[in-house]
């Protein structure tokens, strides 16, 4: 646990609010090592929670509203009545609160006075690490621990997936929130999005690193062509399911994808598709590469992955093409892929730890020399999911 962004958020929100706070509370960002834009496409998720993440300082108010600050935006106290929690989204930050807020509400929250919250992290915004799923479940901890809410972490999920797509207008799939709400520290989540299944399983990569690598282009998905790559993939499988009786794409197989191909034929959606069913059959190979400790075939999965994602699904650009294509060449990479939902953000590379100053050396260069501004480089552990910090991590 980082103890100085602790210490920092408990002294902002004394400065901030006058009071020392009652409750600190973390939630992680989370990376997926394979299995992108799958989860909507009823496939398989590879996802991990790690130690980059949003702190919040919490404490009663004295006049029963929500006063909420947040260092990363720097703005503004925000005051929010309780009548206010049934409003619409204002666009703003405070969405994610008033979201979480409503969703818990229903689920038979009672909100007996109100709170000061103070927020701060080190989890870059719009980075592609999923710091509005973090923030969503962050709130949703805060809430159900302050008010003694009995709700258990895959509701609390469930919540967050709700507040995306029905609060905010994003067609998102439940992975984000799922690998937050439900990560482990050292393990990964191998999600079946069809039935909810799970298993964790260990990541040990000997001595080797997960690298982050930051494009520094700040992703908006909603403006973006999330939501277009939905509809293209829920085109291609109406055009599927007049001949073979499935419910998805994960529910197809490279092969089968090839034979009835022809139902489609139409090369946007067939690129768009074979991303999808290809994209899952990865995914459960990675999962059995990493479980017999097969890291140069777990490593070429991940770089077939980006490959798909660039070509068939098209979410990348030049900055996350750059940083990929820039990793794959240096000593001591296992395999390198955006991860996320692309459109900027963030790319990850398995980095021989002997290697990886190096490595952050030779791809700022080429990264600068080609986009004119640098990236930014993490090394983050996997972690656990939201939580209240307790004293022995509160020093």
């Amino acid at each position: 646990m980082a103890s100085k962004i602790i210490a920092d958020t408990r002294k902002g929100f004394e400065d901030k609010f006058n009071q020392k706070p009652e409750h600190l509370f973390f939630s992680p960002g989370r990376i997926n090592l394979i299995g992108e834009h799958t989860d909507y496409n009823g496939g398989h998720v590879f996802p991990c929670a790690i130690t980059l993440g949003i702190y919040a300082a919490v404490g009663k108010s004295s006049d029963n509203e929500f006063h909420l600050f947040s260092a990363n935006f720097n703005d503004e106290i925000n005051d929010i009545s309780s009548n206010q929690l049934t409003s619409p989204k204002q666009n703003q930050w405070t969405d994610y609160f008033t979201g979480m807020a409503q969703e818990l509400i229903k689920a038979g929250l009672k909100i007996n006075g109100g709170l000061n919250i103070y927020i701060d992290g080190d989890l870059p915004n719009s980075s592609g690490l999923s710091s509005s799923a973090a923030l969503e479940l962050l709130c949703g901890t805060i809430l159900s621990t302050c008010y003694h809410l009995s709700i258990d972490m895959l509701e609390l999920v469930k919540a967050g997936q709700r507040v995306e797509n029905n609060y905010l207008g994003l067609n998102t799939g439940i992975m984000d929130q799922f690998a937050i709400g439900m990560g482990k520290k050292n393990q990964a989540t191998l999600l079946d999005t069809n039935t909810m299944k799970y298993e964790y399983l260990p990541i040990d990569l000997g001595d080797n690193l997960i690298v982050i690598m930051n494009t520094c282009k700040p992703r908006a998905l909603v403006e973006s062509k999330y939501n277009e790559r939905r509809k293209e993939c829920e085109d291609a499988l109406k055009l599927l399911q007049t001949k073979l009786s499935i419910k998805s794409l994960g529910d197809l197989t490279n092969e089968q994808f090839d034979e009835y191909s022809y139902l489609i034929y139409d090369p946007i959606l067939i690129k768009r598709a074979r991303h999808a069913v290809s994209e899952n059959q990865r995914t459960l190979k990675a999962a059995e590469a990493l479980k017999s400790h097969q890291l140069a075939e777990f490593g070429r999965l991940i770089s077939a992955s980006g490959v798909s994602l660039a070509y068939d699904y098209e979410v990348t650009g030049k900055e996350l093409d750059t940083l990929v294509k820039t990793a794959l060449k240096q000593e001591g990479v296992f395999g390198s892929r955006m991860t996320g939902a692309g459109f900027g953000g963030c790319a990850i590379a398995i980095v021989n730890q002997d290697h990886v100053d190096e490595f952050k050396k030779q791809v700022q260069t080429a990264y600068t020399d080609e986009i004119g501004h640098p990236a930014e480089f993490y090394l983050a552990k996997i972690s656990d999911g939201p939580r209240e910090i307790q004293a022995e991590e509160n020093k």
